[in-house]
C-alpha cells in the first residue's frame, strides 16, 4: 500500500513539475480573461471520444501556419495564404472564422474563398480595407455566421443542386448534393490580398474551423482548456494539502508537547483553550471568515492551519505526558538541563515518527476541504484549482447538461490525490504503530 502511494505521489510531482516548465505562467495568469480564449470552442468533448463513436464528431481546428504565395503583376500585388482543411466527419463544423492581424496603407481589397472536395470553388467574402495612407496596423475577424458570407454564397446558388437560401453557411460549405450530410475531403481555404504598388505585411493569419471536439479533456462553457485547468490544479493542490499538513503538524506537536511538559497549570490553561478551538465548527467559521476577511488562496491555507492543530495538539500532549515519565527525562531534569533543551533532544524525536504519518494523512483533508469551499462559491477564483473547476461546472449546470468531461476528470484528481496520501499515512502508521506491528 505505500508503494502504491509513493508511485501515485511520484506521478503526482512529476505532473506538477513538468506542467510548470512547459505550461506557459501567463496561461495560467489568464485563466479568467475571456479575452485569451476567445479562439476555443465552448463546452467542446475531447477529441478521443471519437474513438469510441460510429459517428464522427467534427475537432475544433486552429490553423495558424498558411502556405503563402506572393505575385506581381504590372502595378497590382497579390499575397495568397492557403489553408488546407481535411475534413472527414460525420457532422458539420460549428462556424468558421478567419482572424488576422495586417500591416499595410492604401486600400487593399481581401478576397476569401474556398475550394471544395469537388472542385466547386466558392466565394466568401470580398472587401476593402479602409483608405490609409500611412503605414497602420489593422485587425478583425470573418465570421461565417456574418449576413454578408450567406448573401455572398446565395448570389452563387446555380454552384449547388440543392436549395440554399435555408441553410447555414456551414451547411452550404460542407454539404454533399442531398444537403443533409457534410462532404468528406480536402477543404483549401484561399485569402488573397491585392493592392497597388504597395505591400502588406501579414503579423498574423489564423483560420479557425469551429467544431464540438478539442483537446485531451475538452473545454468548458468559457472555452477555456480544461487540460490546463486539470494540470495547473496539480501543483496547487500538492501546495495547499502539504503546506496545510505541514503547518498543522508542526502547530500541534509544539504545542502540545509543550503543554504536556510543563503540566500543572501551564497543561490545564493550554488544553483547556484547545477544547475551546476543538469544539468550534471549522466549515462554518471558513465560510465566514473567507466572505468577510479574503478569499485568497494563501488566507484560506492559514485559515485551514488554524483549525488543523487541534487534534494532532491532543495527542502530542498525551505522548508527551507517557515520555517525560521515562528516566532518561528525568535524569536530565535532575542534571539540570534546560526545558527547551529536553523537549527538543529527548521527547520531539520520539514523535517524529507519529509527525510523519500525520502529515501524509492530513493532506487529503486539506485539500478536499479547499475544493469544498472552493465548490460553494467562497475560494480563489483566480487560480484554476479542482474545487474552483466543479465550481464553474456546477454554475453553468454541467451535470444537467450532460457534460461530463467537465466534472469527471476534477473529482478523480481529487481522489486519487488524497489516495496516495492515505496509502501513504496507513503504511507509516503500520510501520510505527507497536499495536500494528507483527
Amino acid at each position: 500500500m505505500g508503494i502504491a502511494g509513493i508511485v501515485i505521489l511520484t506521478i503526482l510531482i512529476l505532473t506538477s513539475i513538468i506542467t510548470m516548465i512547459i505550461i506557459p505562467i501567463e496561461t495560467f495568469q489568464e485563466w479568467n480573461n475571456p479575452e485569451s480564449w476567445i479562439t476555443y470552442p465552448k463546452a467542446a468533448i475531447p477529441i478521443w471520444v471519437n474513438l469510441f463513436l460510429t459517428e464522427k464528431i467534427p475537432e475544433h481546428k486552429i490553423l495558424a501556419e498558411p502556405n503563402i504565395e506572393t505575385m506581381f503583376n504590372d502595378e497590382i500585388n497579390l499575397t495568397s495564404y492557403q489553408f488546407n482543411v481535411n475534413f472527414n466527419y460525420d457532422q458539420f463544423p460549428k462556424d468558421f472564422i478567419y482572424s488576422y492581424l495586417l500591416e499595410y496603407s492604401g486600400s487593399p481589397l481581401i478576397q476569401v474563398s474556398v475550394i471544395r472536395p469537388d472542385g466547386v470553388k466558392l466565394e466568401l467574402v470580398s472587401t476593402s480595407l479602409p483608405h490609409s495612407d500611412l503605414k497602420t496596423i489593422h485587425s478583425d475577424r470573418m465570421f461565417s455566421t456574418d449576413a454578408m458570407v450567406k448573401k455572398e454564397l446565395v448570389l452563387q446558388e446555380e454552384k449547388f443542386e440543392f436549395e440554399i437560401n435555408e441553410l447555414s453557411v456551414e451547411d452550404i460549405v460542407f454539404s454533399k448534393t442531398e444537403s443533409n450530410k457534410p462532404l468528406k475531403g480536402n477543404y483549401v481555404f484561399l485569402v488573397d490580398f491585392y493592392e497597388i504598388n504597395e505591400e502588406s505585411k501579414i503579423i498574423d493569419s489564423k483560420l479557425i474551423i469551429g467544431g464540438k471536439a478539442f483537446g485531451i479533456m475538452g473545454t468548458d462553457e468559457l472555452r477555456r482548456d480544461l487540460a490546463i485547468g486539470l494540470l495547473w490544479g496539480t501543483p496547487l493542490a500538492l501546495f495547499i494539502g502539504l503546506a496545510v499538513s505541514i503547518g498543522s503538524v508542526v502547530m500541534g506537536l509544539v504545542y502540545g508537547i509543550y503543554a504536556g511538559f510543563k503540566g500543572k497549570k501551564t497543561d490545564e490553561t493550554m488544553m483547556r483553550f484547545n477544547d475551546v478551538l476543538y469544539a468550534l465548527p471549522a466549515l462554518p467559521f471558513l465560510i465566514i471568515l473567507s466572505v468577510t476577511i479574503s478569499n485568497s488562496i494563501f488566507v484560506m491555507t492559514g485559515f485551514l492551519m488554524i483549525f488543523g492543530w487541534v487534534g494532532i495538539a491532543k495527542v502530542a500532549r498525551s505522548m508527551s505526558l507517557q515520555i517525560k515519565t521515562r528516566g532518561y527525562v528525568e535524569a536530565a531534569t535532575i542534571m539540570g538541563q534546560k526545558d527547551s533543551k529536553m523537549i527538543l533532544k529527548h521527547i520531539l524525536p520520539q514523535l517524529l515518527p507519529y509527525a510523519f504519518a500525520s502529515i501524509a494523512i492530513s493532506v487529503p483533508a486539506a485539500i478536499t476541504t479547499e475544493a469544498g469551499l472552493s465548490f460553494l462559491g467562497l475560494g480563489d477564483p483566480s487560480f484554476p484549482t479542482w474545487g474552483q473547476i466543479l465550481h464553474d461546472a456546477n454554475t453553468f449546470g454541467a451535470a444537467a447538461r450532460g457534460l461530463w468531461w467537465w466534472i469527471v476528470p476534477p473529482g478523480i484528481m481529487i481522489a486519487i490525490t488524497g489516495l496516495a496520501f492515505v496509502f501513504i499515512g496507513n503504511a507509516l502508521d503500520s510501520i510505527i504503530n507497536p499495536k500494528l506491528k507483527r
